[in-house]
């Protein structure tokens, strides 16, 4: 399923439900992660000034891909 986000907010919910959806709780996301726990609070609470390399390395962790067009690359 593919996923469009536009805010910190909407990427927050979705590290969110995907850490749910493999029933991790915060704590262990962040151990397995590499972060730590806080930062997984900020980021689910859609925290904007996230550190992006961290932001993308949870992602990966929960299994996550990003993707970036650039304008008039679309499928």
């Amino acid at each position: 399923m593919s996923t469009q986000v536009k805010s910190s907010m909407e990427i927050g919910a979705l590290v969110r439900s995907t850490r749910k959806e493999q029933n991790l709780r915060q704590d262990e996301l962040a151990g397995v992660a590499g972060v730590g726990l806080r930062f997984i609070v900020d980021l689910e609470a859609g925290k904007p000034t996230a550190q992006l390399a961290k932001v993308l390395q949870v992602l990966q962790t929960l299994g996550c891909s990003v993707e970036i067009f650039a304008p008039g690359e679309r499928r």
